[in-house]
């Protein structure tokens, strides 16, 4: 019922194989959280590693598939550009990122400490210049995060980990480019398939809500969020099949959500999440999604500075208008 190109298998064999300083995150219930959402809400916090994020399970994995001396090459908003550069690092390989011009600066400056070649793009081409980056040299692999399975299946081992605590009804989990949400849910489906898997995007970048609906890639002109770490406008395909059979239900939430989730979790759980990071607890606050027990995850914690204030503070106007 519920067969994609994600394999169970793999992902508890991932388990042992991708660096530990990423494996078995802190997954509790937070008093106040619970309150405040008025139910019973295990969080787990990924930021507390090296990336600050999830996303170096998944690297890590995909890493090994590939020699020492491998140029890995990939576009990203930063938190994949992260994880690319730590894992090319570790395994004796070089990465190559290709960002938007203006990307978050703390994100920038990661990338570039964690060993990434840091490209930035003006305009949309940017995923565009980085394949052709890539082709020029037979020893270079492109990396798409949504499309390699190896990625997906690394980010699994969250699902592995959270199955750990028994009673979870409903698991709810921002989505991008969809490797974290299909990840653990394929190993949901395979192992408490009574467990609801709800996809979170933001508001201003819901093509991957329309395109699981549509069954097949449904682009937008833009990705209008403050949350880059979830902005896609243009979902890829074999994470939408994965989306199609693996995802019960998708909701949107707005960018005032997300920075009030943002101080709910600095201020129960002691983190301040990313935009994207915070996702999931702003569709708990806002939407009436099933389940005494619920799961989700704090996915990155690389917020912009300019975004403290907003956070910190009272908010007056739109958080992008900060500088």
């Amino acid at each position: 019922m519920y067969v994609t190109d994600l394999d169970p298998t793999r992902i508890e064999r991932a388990t042992r194989l991708i660096d530990p300083v990423f494996s078995n995150s802190p997954q509790f219930f937070e008093e106040q959280l619970c309150s405040a959402l008025d139910r019973r809400v295990l969080t787990k916090v990924e930021t507390l590693n090296p990336l600050r994020s999830f996303k170096g399970r998944g690297a890590d994995l995909l890493a090994r598939e590939f020699s020492p001396g491998t140029r890995l090459v990939c576009s990203s908003t930063g938190n994949f550009g992260q994880a690319m550069g730590y894992a090319a690092t570790r395994h004796g390989m070089s990465a190559h990122v290709f960002v938007p011009a203006g990307t978050n600066p703390v994100k920038m400056r990661r990338m570039v400490a964690l060993g990434a070649h840091v490209h930035e793009v003006e305009g949309d081409q940017i995923k565009q210049q980085a394949r052709r980056f890539a082709d020029q040299d037979p020893d270079s692999v492109f990396v798409e995060d949504g499309e390699h399975s190896s990625v997906a299946e690394g980010a699994g081992t969250i699902g592995v980990e959270l199955l750990a605590t028994e009673g979870i009804d409903t698991i709810v989990l921002p989505v991008g480019d969809g490797a974290l949400i299909t990840g653990v849910a394929a190993w949901t489906k395979e192992h408490a398939p009574h467990i609801r898997v709800v996809g979170v995007c933001a508001a201003g970048a819901a093509s991957m809500v329309d395109s699981r609906r549509a069954g097949r890639v449904v682009s937008t002109e833009v990705a209008d969020t403050f949350a880059e770490g979830i902005a896609i406008n243009r979902p890829i395909a074999a994470s939408v099949e994965r989306m199609r059979v693996l995802v019960d239900d998708m909701v949107v939430v707005s960018d005032d959500d997300m920075l009030e989730a943002m101080r709910l979790v600095l201020e129960a759980v002691g983190v301040l999440p990313e935009p994207a990071g915070a996702a999931g607890i702003a569709a708990l606050r806002v939407h009436d999604l099933p389940g005494e027990t619920v799961a989700t995850v704090i996915t990155g914690a690389n917020a912009p500075t300019s975004l403290f204030a907003d956070v910190l503070g009272s908010r007056a106007g739109d958080p992008r208008s900060r500088s």
